[in-house]
C-alpha cells in the first residue's frame, strides 16, 4: 500500500461530511485569495486550494463565492493559520493544521480533544520531525489507463516517488517542485483527486489494545468534526 493508503481509505466516511468540509474548503479558499489575489494563474495557494475543493466535488458556485469574499473589501473575520502537535494513545504522533478566526476558542478545543482521546497536547516541534512536508498528487485509475505510461509522465515532469495501487496512482513531490509538477502531469489530460501538499509519517506506530484504537478513533473524529480544524495527520497504522 502506499504511503497515504490510509487517507484513500477514509473517503468514503469524509464524503458522509461533505457539509462541513465545503466550510472548510470555503475557508481555505477565502484566506488564500485574499492573501495573493483571486487569479489562481498567478496565485499558486489559491489554484491548489480550488483543485482541492474541485476534487471534493464542491460546487462551482461556492468556489466563486469564496474568492470573492476573500478579495473583498476586508471587512470578514480574519483568520489566523495555527498547527499543534502532541500524542494519541499508545504514543502516536498527531499534528493538527487549523485555520480559526478565535485563537483561544481552538486552542481550548484541540486540547480537549487530545483528553478525550486519551492523548496529550504537546509543545511545537515534539512531533513534527517526525513526518515529512512533500506535495501529493492522486489520479483515480480508469479503463484504458497505462502505468508506465502515466509513471513516464510523472517522472519527466520531475517527480520524486511514484507508485501504483490498486485503484488509484500517488505521486510525491518536494514542496518547491509541487506547482510545476502537477501543471506538468495535468497539462498532459490527467485528472488529480487530490492534490495538495501534506505532512507524510516517516515511520508508523502500530495499536493493539482496543481501548487504544477506540480512542484514536474518537481522537480523530472530534479534530475532524470541528471547523476550525483543517487537516489531521498522525502516524497510526490502521
Amino acid at each position: 500500500m502506499g504511503r497515504i493508503g490510509t487517507i484513500i481509505q477514509r473517503k468514503g466516511k469524509q464524503d458522509a461530511k461533505k457539509a462541513k468540509e465545503f466550510t472548510k474548503l470555503g475557508r481555505y479558499i477565502m484566506v488564500a485569495a485574499k492573501e495573493g489575489g483571486g487569479d489562481p494563474e498567478y496565485n499558486a495557494a489559491l489554484k491548489s486550494a480550488i483543485e482541492k475543493a474541485k476534487a471534493a466535488n464542491m460546487p462551482n458556485d461556492n468556489i466563486d463565492r469564496a474568492v470573492k469574499k476573500g478579495v473583498g473589501d476586508g471587512d470578514g473575520a480574519v483568520f489566523t493559520e495555527l498547527t499543534y502537535e502532541g500524542y494519541g494513545p499508545g504514543g502516536v504522533a498527531v499534528l493538527v493544521e487549523c485555520l480559526t478566526d478565535n485563537t483561544n476558542r481552538t486552542a481550548a478545543d484541540v486540547r480537549s480533544y487530545f483528553s478525550k482521546g486519551k492523548g496529550n497536547l504537546g509543545t511545537n516541534g515534539c512531533v513534527s520531525f517526525m513526518f515529512d512536508r512533500k506535495g501529493v498528487l492522486v489520479i483515480d485509475k480508469k479503463e484504458g489507463m497505462d502505468d508506465e505510461e502515466i509513471e513516464m509522465a510523472a517522472i519527466e515532469a520531475g517527480c520524486e516517488d511514484f507508485s501504483v495501487e490498486e485503484d488509484h496512482y500517488e505521486i510525491y513531490t518536494e514542496i518547491g517542485d509541487f506547482a510545476d509538477v502537477r501543471d506538468a502531469i495535468a497539462g498532459q489530460g490527467y485528472e488529480f483527486s487530490m492534490a495538495e501538499l501534506r505532512y507524510l509519517p516517516q515511520t508508523m506506530t502500530a495499536l493493539t489494545s482496543e481501548d487504544d484504537i477506540k480512542n484514536m478513533q474518537k481522537l480523530i473524529d472530534l479534530m475532524e468534526d470541528n471547523d476550525d480544524v483543517q487537516n489531521v495527520y498522525h502516524n497510526w497504522e490502521e
